[in-house]
This record gives structure tokens, C-alpha cells and sequence, in this order.
């Protein structure tokens, strides 16, 4: 095995705050946002029908009292199956190490929040899309590469309430009252106009620089 030793990169002066999402894959606090490229859900109905060519021959095989190993029109259709299967790693694969590069190379200090990516899988209508955005590798990916390039990883609170808090005023908005189909949301105290996923980028941000600055207990990226 061949150890890599990676140069770290010049510091920019510049840190930024990620608020992940499934509309947008993600919204820094400088305005920039990335479409969410939906791999699975680009590929679902050609997966679903290679899919379902192949249960259909699994069946036959059966059928017939042959061992799938021995059907040749099985394996070729299983084999196309797990290339449509491959095709989506692969891109989601690069489309997530490319965008972890660049944030990485561009920011010193990079804010993220602690997400609890398992516990909201379980939530059945999220668990999908979720899924598709690989949230989790994404931030392994920051993580590993803020360590080899010389930059930070901060991860704040998960229960910070990025997304309910004015980024200009501090005002939080109580329990029940950004719905999350709410975009964008009018502060009751200084009538700022919130874009939901842009604000929350923003605090984000501000809690991470809060914490390093205080030095208040908070997720470091390891």
C-alpha cells in the first residue's frame, strides 16, 4: 500500500457555511447553490424495468427446475441491472468528491451541521431522497479532505435552530411555525425577507465562528 501525502492548500481568508438540502444539494452562506443531481430518480424507471426483466426470468428459470447460475438469460439481465446500479454510484461518486474539492480548496473554515442522517431515514417519505443526496458521504468527504488540504471542519448542533432564526435579527421563531414547506419566511421582529435554505447557511455559519471564537463545546470534524 502506497501512502499519499497530500499538500495543503494556500489559505483563502474565506469560511463558509453548508446548509444541506434535497431541493438544492446544498446552500452555502455566500449565495452559491448546487442542484440536487437525483441520480436514482434520474435512472428509477430504467432500473425498475431492467428489474423487472429480471424477475420475470428469474421466474421462468425456476420454472424450468434450473439453477439461476445455469440461466443465461438470468445472469445477462442481472448483470445489466447491477451496471445501471454501478452508473449511479459511480456518478453520484464523482459528483460529490468534485463538489467536496472545491469547497475544500476554496474555504478555510467550512460549518456544517451535525445532521442525524440515520434517524431521518426512518422518516419513509424523506428516506429516498435522502438517500439519493448521500448526505453522510459527503460529509465524510469534507471531513477527510479539510484533514489532508489543511483547512476545518466544524460541525454545529444538530438541534441549533438554523433554518427558524433570522441571520440578520437573532429571532427565533417559536415551535410550530415554519412548516417544512415553508421556502422563505418574513421576520416578525425586523420584517426581513428569509430565503429558508439561504438563512440557514448563513447561521450556520455565525454559530460555528460563535463556538470557535468562545471555544464552546461543538463538533469538530476528526
Amino acid at each position: 500500500m502506497v501512502e499519499t501525502i497530500a499538500t495543503p492548500f494556500l489559505k483563502t481568508q474565506s469560511n463558509i457555511g453548508i446548509d444541506l438540502g434535497l431541493t438544492d444539494f446544498i446552500v452555502l452562506s455566500d449565495g452559491t447553490k448546487v442542484a440536487n443531481p437525483k441520480f436514482l430518480a434520474k435512472l428509477k424507471d430504467k432500473l425498475a424495468r431492467a428489474q423487472k426483466i429480471m424477475s420475470k426470468r428469474s421466474a421462468v428459470a425456476k420454472k424450468a427446475n434450473r439453477k439461476l447460475s445455469e440461466s443465461s438469460n438470468y445472469r445477462k439481465q442481472k448483470r445489466k441491472v447491477a451496471k445501471i446500479h454501478e452508473k449511479i454510484s459511480n456518478s453520484r461518486k464523482d459528483f460529490l468528491h468534485k463538489q467536496s474539492f472545491n469547497i475544500v480548496k476554496s474555504h478555510d473554515i467550512i460549518v456544517i451541521e451535525d445532521l442525524n442522517v440515520s434517524g431521518m431515514l426512518k422518516n419513509h417519505k424523506l428516506a429516498k431522497a435522502i438517500s439519493d443526496s448521500s448526505w453522510s458521504t459527503f460529509t465524510t468527504m469534507l471531513d477527510y479532505k479539510a484533514d489532508w488540504y489543511g483547512k476545518q471542519l466544524i460541525k454545529v448542533d444538530r438541534w441549533f435552530p438554523s433554518s427558524k432564526t433570522c441571520s440578520v435579527c437573532g429571532y427565533v421563531l417559536g415551535k410550530d411555525e415554519l412548516k417544512l414547506s415553508d421556502r422563505s419566511w418574513n421576520c416578525p421582529s425586523c420584517k426581513s425577507e428569509n430565503d429558508r435554505d439561504l438563512n440557514a447557511s448563513v447561521n450556520i455559519l455565525n454559530e460555528g465562528l460563535r463556538c470557535l471564537t468562545l471555544k464552546e463545546p461543538l463538533v469538530q470534524g476528526s
